[in-house]
């Protein structure tokens, strides 16, 4: 019985093996695209979800109103861990997390990388695995340091890294305690080695800590039977409790699981909504469709071929078969098919695997070693298998046996016909695809068009280490006078980031409300505008060292000037919330430092003598880039010879705050692309049925006169109608969805007519060059062919 089911089963795709291949092929795309998104989504999903103790695991955020606008980040006081250790029953363990760039020696081996401050109970917490070393232990020393296996493979070889000695920012040595297996790809931490906490202590860089700051990430594990509910209410009014009086007094605290913080990173009015999760909700739609599509497919060119296989049916209950056992004979030579099929899916996976891993910058493995791969697998197959052949299986298997064999089992000219259903349902979706791809393609050209309100071109900065600041001005000067730069300064942050905001500022006019009030906070020494071609408007630059006062000057943004209502702001006294009067100098024309996608904030740029983490400089233009890179360099060496010298370009910068966008677009074309690729073969195999099941139709037609083109047409606009209906669903279905997610960015674009007409006419064309190949064969048949068993 089993052997004559296959062998009926092999006989009938080889004697059918257009059919066949067309399905497999069909079907193993569809599978291929199904997979490669379901492991970005199993990805996406288990990001930092594979510790142990990862259930129990809280990452604490800040909630503070600005603006009359309540807002949330993920920092808290330095302070909070060693409090919720120390006064709150329900916490097992809180670690402070802070990321550091040092520069790592070893002999004649230099890294710049990045690492971390971390207590000493980050390891046990997070259950990282040592391949050398005791986690409890590790960072308890001082002068201990962990270092991933990646790392220490470079530093000390092949050798046993333990207890040998590395050198951090040339000043300190510290010996290796633990070596790290290297991080998963799914997980938010990125470091590349681990300090002790005290270290951060040693340098300083605490010395101003207090309730107000946030500036440290803050782990917290909570006890078995331990509510986050319980816990939130408990540290809700912690910053209060120490903060009695004062802006910050109003800060609240809260947490996150870690296991959400990848997906869920969006601030909406202070609370956590969604995020990232909204792109992976969308894509494992997009792979159901896709797949729903590939068993479209299959529907389709499966009962297109119901002429052939309903004599068949019909003999089979003639000699007495059961309806259950017809059915078990088709969905069972689909699962074969579908098997088949994802074979060839695996295939295609492998092979895709790297340029798709390239584009998501992510790194997807196919676990063909893995069990539970292929448990998913078979129970993949088997659905995949039962849904595409569920409807031929049942609609052959209804056939009743006097109907077939007289040939009156067929509706061709039914107005509504599952298959015509199906056929709107793919083009449907493609068109939704593609609609969305070129909303998504103007949103991010239309951001990347925006005026960024300063000159980007051959403006470079470099992160300040070693000897950079106590010798800079001898490497302002060398850059100048070298050819390398026309125009240097420091600055607190990259100027296509903000590193900062400031409160409580209050101005003439100001009222009690306005010390709510965000500003951006920029710093400079001197040549701001000149280095990084901002526009002044009014007043001057500021230059620390030809003014001493300009140590409380100020430049204001368009929007601060709006925000602080002033009408004549040079000269205005601004005090901050440490009761400083600083005094405007100049006020610049508004420019792009945060998202492209939103509108520019108040921005207030002051001097300081101290405390500049970043140089910038502008290149030279009478040489080329290469040639001013190789100057700066020497400049920098001669100065700061342990350090490399690493130039970031801000145009490189901002082009990155695209990349988001441009994956979401780019993933949506490609996908788009195979949605239309698999539901032209859709149209393929009904034009297959059209023109088998209209034969004889046809046949008199030509008898009687009519041309080949105006056959050819005639079953093209079939066709075309369909595609037509799909237009009309699409439209509003795309409109939606597009207009919900422009209204996340505070600049956007306008959603035209001509998108939906533009998408419409691509898969009008599309569609008729899909069925025109089958129309005019079908219109150039002889027709006493068709005829002749009349």
């Amino acid at each position: 019985m089993l052997k004559n089911f296959f062998l009926v089963t092999l006989r009938n795709f080889w004697r059918n093996k257009a059919f066949s291949t067309i399905n497999i092929l069909g079907l193993a795309i569809g599978m291929a695209a199904a997979l490669l998104i379901g492991l970005w989504v199993e990805n996406e999903l288990s990001y930092d979800s594979f510790y142990d103790k990862a259930p129990r695991i809280y990452e604490l955020y800040s909630r503070q109103a600005y603006n009359g606008k309540p807002d949330a980040w993920p920092r808290v006081t330095t302070l909070m861990a060693p409090e919720l250790k120390k006064t709150y029953a329900g916490v097992e363990d809180a670690v402070r997390f802070r990321t550091v760039y040092f520069l790592m020696t070893q002999g004649e081996k230099h890294i710049n990388i990045e690492g971390a401050f971390a207590d000493s109970g980050f390891l046990s917490m997070f259950n990282l695995p040592l391949l050398e070393g005791e986690p409890g232990t590790a960072l308890n020393s001082s002068q201990g340091i962990v270092l991933t296996e990646h790392v220490a493979k470079n530093l000390f070889g092949n050798k046993d890294a333990l207890g040998k000695i590395v050198r951090i920012d040339s000043v300190d040595n510290f010996k290796v305690t633990g070596v790290l297996r290297d991080l998963p790809g799914n997980t938010e931490f990125t470091f590349q080695y681990l300090l002790p906490w005290s270290y951060v202590t040693r340098l300083g860089w605490d010395i101003n800590s207090s309730w107000g700051n946030t500036t440290t990430s803050t782990y917290a594990l909570l006890k078995p039977g331990v509510s986050q509910t319980a816990f939130d209410n408990k540290i809700r009014d912690i910053v209060r409790r120490h903060i009695r009086v004062g802006q910050d007094a109003s800060r609240e605290t809260f947490t996150q699981p870690i296991t959400r913080a990848h997906l869920y990173s969006r601030v909406e009015n202070g609370r956590l909504t969604d995020g990232l999760i909204r792109m992976v909700r969308l894509f494992a739609v997009i792979a159901v469709f896709i797949l729903l599509i590939a068993c479209i497919n299959f529907m389709n060119l499966s009962t297109a071929r119901s002429e052939r296989r309903a004599r068949e049916v019909g003999i089979r209950k003639v000699a007495g078969a059961l309806r259950r056992s017809l059915i078990a004979q088709f969905i069972g030579e689909s699962i074969l098919l579908v098997f088949f099929s994802f074979l060839l899916s695996l295939v295609l996976v492998y092979f895709a695997l790297k340029p798709f891993n390239h584009l998501i910058t992510a790194q997807l493995q196919l676990q063909l070693d893995d069990g539970y791969f292929w448990l998913f697998a078979l129970v993949f197959v088997l659905f995949t298998g039962l849904i595409a052949g569920s409807y031929p299986a049942f609609y052959l298997s209804s056939f009743r046996p006097v109907s077939v064999l007289k040939g009156t089992f067929r509706k061709v000219n039914a107005l509504i016909t599952p298959r015509k259903v199906l056929v709107v349902m793919q083009f449907t979706f493609a068109i939704v695809l593609i609609i969305c791809t070129i909303i998504v393609e103007r949103q991010i050209r239309y951001a990347r068009e925006r005026e960024t309100g300063y000159e980007q071109d051959r403006l470079v900065y470099t992160f300040v280490q070693g000897d950079v600041l106590p010798h800079y001005d001898a490497i302002k000067k060398d850059l100048i006078s070298s050819g390398a730069a026309t125009a240097v300064t420091k600055l607190f942050s990259p100027i296509t980031r903000s590193w900062g905001n400031v409160t409580g500022l209050s101005w003439p006019g100001s009222t009690d409300a306005d010390k709510d009030r965000s500003f951006v906070q920029f710093e400079s020494d001197a040549d701001f505008v000149r280095t990084t071609g901002t526009k002044l408007i009014a007043g001057r630059d500021i230059d620390l060292k030809t003014y001493a006062t300009d140590s409380t000057a100020l430049l204001l943004n368009e929007a601060a000037v709006k925000a602080m209502r002033l009408k004549d702001p040079l000269g205005a006294v601004i005090r901050n919330a440490q009761g400083v009067d600083c005094h405007v100098v100049g006020v610049i024309r508004d420019f792009i430092m945060g998202s492209p996608y939103d509108v520019i904030q108040p921005m207030v740029i002051q001097g300081l003598s101290t405390g500049y983490p970043v140089v910038h400089f502008r290149l030279n233009p009478a040489y080329t880039i290469a040639d001013d890179l190789a100057r700066a360099e020497k400049v920098f060496q001669r100065y700061n010879p342990q350090y490399p010298f690493e130039a970031n370009f801000v145009d490189e910068s901002y082009n990155a705050k695209f990349r988001a966008q441009q994956q979401q677009g780019t993933l949506g074309l490609l996908f788009a692309g195979l949605a239309i690729f698999i539901s032209c073969l859709g149209l393929f195999g009904l034009a297959s049925y059209m023109a088998e099941t209209r034969r004889r139709e046809i046949g008199i037609r030509k008898v009687l006169g009519a041309s080949v083109a105006g056959i050819a047409g005639l079953m093209a606009g079939d066709f075309v109608k369909l595609v037509l209906v799909s237009v009309l669903v699409a439209t509003p279905i795309a409109w939606y969805a597009m207009n919900h997610w422009l209204q996340t960015f505070s600049y956007r674009v306008q959603i035209g007519v001509w998108i939906f007409l533009a998408a419409g006419g691509l898969a009008i064309l599309i569609a008729l060059a899909t069925v025109s190949c089958q129309a005019v064969r079908a219109a150039l048949s002889n027709p006493v062919k068709s005829l002749r068993t009349e």
